[in-house]
């Protein structure tokens, strides 16, 4: 009976030990199964963390030949609006320089035609003096002929031509004298004009378009 005992309870202590070792086992297994995991986890964590910088690394390429190509793009345009605005630029010097042109042209073309037309009045002034001396000659029994009054017309008709491109004549008697407009020839007494006074007009004298085609010839209350 005691051997039977102490079977029983070397058998009982050899189970717990077994048991025990068991025990330690599976916790050391779970322990080390739980490393691997967290290794597992944190190994997946480290390979996104490369992708990640791999990704901005890439970004970062990307972006350095965007801005590259940007630049490049940049400078070609910012020279194509450089070549717009010289073109420009030089259109409107070349505008300004064909209406100054214009201008000038037309200034001179019409300063051609006033010479040219006062050089004809010119020629036409005399005629003009001879159709008043002869009017003024005829005796006043005379002036109804056909004839006088022909002539009265054709000069009529003259200075109504010559009033319509400008040309007037300029008033002499009873005005001050002034040399722009008059040649002084002679000193005259006057009761009737004060002294620096036209008194009387011996040539009429003729302006185009406010210039002096000839001179009155006048004379003057001394």
């Amino acid at each position: 009976m005691l051997e039977n005992k102490e079977d029983i309870l070397e058998t009982e202590e050899t189970v717990e030990e077994a048991a025990g070792n068991e025990a330690e086992e599976a916790a050391m297994t779970t322990e080390e199964t739980g490393a691997d995991i967290s290794q597992d986890e944190e190994q997946p964590q480290e390979d996104g963390e490369k992708e990640d910088i791999n990704a901005e690394d890439d970004q970062d390429g990307d972006g350095a030949a965007g801005s590259a190509k940007k630049s490049f793009f940049k400078k070609k345009k910012d020279k194509r609006d450089e070549q717009i605005e010289e073109l420009n630029d030089k259109l409107k010097r070349q505008m300004a320089e064909f209406d100054n042109f214009r201008k000038r042209t037309d200034k001179e073309k019409s300063q051609m035609y006033d010479m040219g037309a006062k050089t004809i009045i010119e020629k036409m002034l005399p005629v003009v003096d001879n159709f008043e001396r002869g009017l003024a000659a005829v005796p006043d029994q005379q002036k109804e002929d056909a004839f006088v009054m022909g002539m009265d017309k054709i000069y009529k008709q003259l200075m109504t031509e010559l009033e319509a491109i400008g040309v007037k004549p300029i008033e002499a008697v009873g005005m001050e004298f002034d040399p722009e407009y008059h040649n002084a020839v002679m000193q005259v007494e006057s009761e009737e004009y004060e002294s620096g006074v036209i008194a009387q007009e011996l040539q009429k004298g003729y302006t185009y378009k406010e210039t002096v085609v000839r001179h009155s010839m006048v004379a003057v209350v001394s």
